[in-house]
C-alpha cells in the first residue's frame, strides 16, 4: 500500500462525477435565475477569498447568514430574503438533479477495492453531500461526511481539512484527499498536510503544475497508485 496511507477522502462535485453533467442540467435554471446564480457565485468567492472586511462571517451570523448577505448586496433589489430563496431553489432546488448523472467510470468499484484494502473512506465537499450521494447512489459507504459550509469556511480555509483530519483520527500523511480543483482541493489539503490527488475530465489534461502528489483521469489508476 502506498507508504501506509489510511485514508482517502474525496471532494464530491466534479470529482465523482464530471461537472458537465450537471451544468447541462442546469441550463434552464440558470436562464430562468441568472442574477441570484450570479449572486450567489460572487457572494462565494468573496467569503472564500477572506480578504474583504465586510465578507468576512460576523460575530453572531453562521456561515448561510453571512452568505445570504452577499447575495443580498450583489442582488441590489428587493424580493424575497436571499436565505429562503438559496435554500428553496439551490440547495432544494438543485437536488433531484443528481439522480440518474452517471458517476465517472470505476468510481464505485474503487471505493469498493479500498474499503476491502482496509482503508477509511472520507468525504469533504463545500456543498451539503447527504443527499447528493444518495441520489448518485453512494450513500452509507462512508466513515466519514463532512460539509464545509457547516463547519463554517469553504476550502481552501484550513478549517474542513483539519475537521477532516480530526474526524478520522489519522495524521494527516496517511490521508489522500481527491479532488478536482488545484485552487481549492489541491492547495487545501497539501497546506494541511495532506497527500493530495487531482482528477481531471479528460485524459491527458490533468495540471502538472497544480502541487499534487497524483494526477490520474481513469479511476483504476488512483486504485493502483494508492494500494501497489
Amino acid at each position: 500500500m502506498k507508504s501506509a496511507l489510511e485514508a482517502v477522502a474525496f471532494d464530491l462535485d466534479g470529482t465523482l462525477y464530471p461537472n458537465y453533467r450537471l451544468n447541462i442540467r442546469l441550463i434552464p435554471f440558470a436562464l430562468r435565475e441568472l442574477p441570484l446564480l450570479l449572486a450567489f457565485g460572487r457572494a462565494r468567492n468573496r467569503l472564500r477569498s477572506g480578504k474583504e472586511p465586510e465578507a468576512r462571517i460576523l460575530p453572531g451570523e453562521d456561515f448561510y447568514a453571512a452568505q445570504a448577505r452577499l447575495v443580498a448586496a450583489a442582488l441590489r433589489t428587493p424580493g424575497p430574503h436571499p436565505r429562503d430563496r438559496i435554500e428553496r431553489l439551490i440547495y432544494r432546488g438543485w437536488e433531484a438533479h443528481f439522480s440518474g448523472i452517471k458517476l465517472y467510470p470505476h468510481v464505485r468499484e474503487t471505493l469498493d477495492r479500498l474499503r476491502r484494502a482496509g482503508l477509511k473512506l472520507a468525504l469533504l465537499s463545500d456543498f451539503p453531500p447527504e443527499q447528493k450521494l444518495r441520489n448518485l447512489g453512494l450513500g452509507g459507504i462512508w466513515d466519514l461526511v463532512l460539509c464545509s459550509e457547516v463547519l463554517g469556511a469553504l476550502k481552501p480555509d484550513p478549517l474542513p481539512f483539519m475537521e477532516l483530519i480530526r474526524g478520522l483520527g489519522l495524521e494527516p500523511g496517511r490521508i489522500l484527499y481527491v479532488g478536482n480543483s488545484v485552487s481549492y482541493d489541491i492547495r487545501g489539503a497539501k497546506a494541511a498536510g495532506l497527500r493530495a490527488a487531482l482528477v481531471s475530465p479528460f485524459p491527458g489534461s490533468q495540471n502538472r503544475t497544480s502541487g499534487a502528489d497524483f494526477r490520474f483521469h481513469d479511476y483504476r489508476k488512483l486504485a493502483h497508485y494508492v494500494l501497489r
